[in-house]
């Protein structure tokens, strides 16, 4: 907490000899990557709705484009104007850990949003508050031999995963989650190759069109999100590969509907509006002295064709 604020609550305590009063917090946030897909938009749009909505925060926004030195460099900058917390959503979960560090000497409490900084950094750090990634990988292995089981074919399917951006902590963990549960699940379903799409559906409808022309043989299709899934399903579709099975692990409005339309398979359930809203109120409970968890998670259940229904469509 800044000088500044320990001033002002001091000065409000004498001055209303003891009546209640709320103390006002300035809280800033640097982004990963808004506009890169519509879940860090809609996350935005979420979080400004909830700072506004409550009289007792002002906020900093800011955006690193997904460059890590400009995040840096909002770090510095959010530093020098003294915040009282900061919110951070890594775009590399090693290379932010200096500036992590620094704003935790700085007394200003630092609150990891989504996707976590690497174990080296845990430290500097008060709360990680976002989905567990490592589940969320875990739960789509399952989804996808579930269904394997149910066609029949999990003695022999093979599958390509398609990962998010390299260096990035929930790319990282979300394949980690996969790749160490479908062995214990189906043991002899072959992963065959992984390449990242960077979170971007264009890039892994190409990194989709190349496995298709290398692998004659692809049964399953695990996506870092719905958002790449969706562009993989576009190079089947337009291969006319047809019978492969689709599974995400954060479902996209696009995804949504493509398993309504019955080509894609399933995903895991992460709403971007609890996402903001759970970030903005850990730093609020860190800051007004609550005992917060360092791993903050909020439940992202298993979504497929058979229980869509009781799922509304994202907003994103």
């Amino acid at each position: 907490m800044t000088l500044r604020t320990i001033l002002a609550a001091t000065t409000a305590v004498a001055g209303l000899a003891g009546a209640a009063h709320a103390e006002t917090y300035k809280i800033g946030i640097t982004q990963n990557n808004v506009g890169v897909d519509s879940y860090q938009t809609t996350y935005e749009q979420a979080f400004i709705a909830a700072a506004e909505a409550n009289d007792n925060v002002e906020t900093v926004v800011l955006d690193a484009g997904g460059d890590v030195a400009r995040q840096i460099a909002q770090m510095e900058d959010l530093i020098q104007q003294e915040v009282d917390a900061i919110i951070i959503w890594p775009t590399n979960g090693e290379a932010v850990i200096p500036a992590v560090r620094k704003a935790s000497q700085a007394d200003i409490p630092v609150i990891v949003t989504n996707s976590n900084i690497a174990e080296a950094g845990f430290d500097f750090v008060a709360s990680f508050s976002g989905p567990d990634n490592i589940t969320q990988g875990s739960r789509s292995a399952e989804i996808m031999c579930d269904k394997f089981k149910d066609m029949g074919i999990a003695d022999e399917a093979r599958v390509v995963q398609i990962s998010g951006q390299p260096g990035y902590t929930t790319a990282i963990e979300r394949a980690k989650g996969f790749e160490d549960r479908l062995p214990e699940v189906c043991p002899n379903v072959t992963l065959v190759e992984t390449q990242p799409g960077d979170w971007n559906r264009e890039k892994s409808q190409q990194v989709m069109e190349a496995f298709l022309v290398k692998y004659d043989d692809i049964d399953g299709v695990y996506a870092g999100d719905d958002n790449m899934g969706v562009g993989a399903l576009n190079a089947a579709k337009a291969a006319g590969r047809e019978g492969i099975i689709f599974v995400g692990a954060t479902n996209f409005s696009v995804g949504y509907e493509a398993m309504g339309e019955g080509s894609y398979w399933g995903s895991i359930y992460q709403s971007p509006v609890d996402d903001a809203e759970a970030a903005l109120q850990t730093a609020i409970d860190v800051l007004s002295g609550k005992e917060v968890p360092f791993l903050n998670y909020f439940d992202t259940p298993k979504i497929t064709q058979d229980n869509m229904g009781e799922f509304t469509k994202p907003v994103f």
